[in-house]
């Protein structure tokens, strides 16, 4: 189910750690990763660099932030 929250382990600037995000977030990030040709954890490490809050709230606001980016850019 696209709502339900999966705890993901990933490595964050060399540390081992677990973020908490709803499987559709973490499908639109793997889509980012992918788009921008970076690995999960580098997307991840890019992100938490530009954070001043919780991990799992800063990324799903860049996810958001990037689809509302790409739809005002496409707007067909």
């Amino acid at each position: 189910m696209p709502g339900t929250i999966i705890k993901h382990s990933v490595r964050i600037a060399g540390h081992q750690t677990s973020i908490s995000l709803e499987h559709k977030f973490w499908d639109i990030l793997q889509e980012i990763a992918l788009r921008q040709n970076i690995s999960m954890n580098k997307l991840i490490t890019n992100i938490d660099a530009t954070r001043s809050g919780n991990m799992s709230s800063t990324i799903r606001l860049f996810v958001l932030e990037d689809l509302e980016h790409r739809l005002l850019s496409n707007p067909d």
